[in-house]
C-alpha cells in the first residue's frame, strides 16, 4: 500500500460527515506504519471501542470507511471466519463490523456489514506474520493468492458501500 498522510486518512473518508472525519482517532505516528505490509489501514478506536476504520486505495484514490462493530462473545469454543482473509479465529476474535453506505442511501440508514478480525490485522494474518502459531485449515494457496483474494475481498466490500442503491 503507498503510504498515507494523517490529511490523506483525514479526507478520505466517504462515509461520514467531515466533521465526523475531523474527530476520527488516528492510528498513532502515520510515519511508522510498515505500509509495504498492508493492503489496507485498518484499527479500531481506542476512545471508542465500538468504532473502527479502514482506509485503502480504491481506483486510484484513498477511500476510507467509518465502521461500527459489535461485541464478540466472549466464548471461543466456537470458531468463525473472516470475510476479508479468510483466516480462522475463535468467535471472541471476529467481530461484525458495519459501514454506513456512502451518500443518499447511508443518510437513509441503509448500511452494509461483514464479518472480520476484531483487530482488523487480516493484512499481517494473510503473510502469518501476526499469531503464525494458530493453526489454520490446510490451504495450498500462495501468500501471494491470499494477499490477491484478500486484496479482492476488501475492494468488493468498499464497492459496495460505494454504489447507489
Amino acid at each position: 500500500m503507498d503510504p498515507l498522510s494523517q490529511d490523506d486518512i483525514r479526507s478520505s473518508f466517504v462515509n461520514c460527515s467531515k466533521g465526523e472525519a475531523k474527530g476520527v482517532t488516528l492510528p498513532a505516528r502515520v510515519e511508522t506504519i510498515q505500509w509495504a505490509d498492508l493492503e489496507f489501514l485498518g484499527w479500531r478506536d481506542p476512545k471508542a471501542p465500538g468504532r473502527a476504520y479502514l482506509v485503502l486505495w480504491h481506483d486510484g484514490t484513498p477511500v476510507g470507511l467509518s465502521l461500527r462493530a459489535t461485541t464478540p462473545p466472549t466464548s471461543s469454543l466456537r470458531s468463525s471466519m473472516c470475510g476479508f482473509c479468510m483466516t480462522v479465529h475463535g468467535t471472541s476474535d471476529i467481530a461484525m463490523f458495519s459501514a454506513r453506505r456512502a451518500g443518499a442511501a447511508g443518510k437513509a440508514g441503509n448500511t452494509l456489514g461483514t464479518y472480520l478480525c476484531r483487530d482488523l490485522s487480516c493484512c499481517l494474518y494473510v503473510r502469518r506474520k501476526l499469531r503464525p502459531e494458530v493453526p489454520q485449515p490446510n490451504e495450498t494457496l500462495s501468500v501471494e493468492d491470499r494477499i490477491a483474494r484478500l486484496e479482492t475481498n476488501v475492494h468488493r466490500f468498499v464497492a459496495d458501500v460505494l454504489a447507489k442503491v
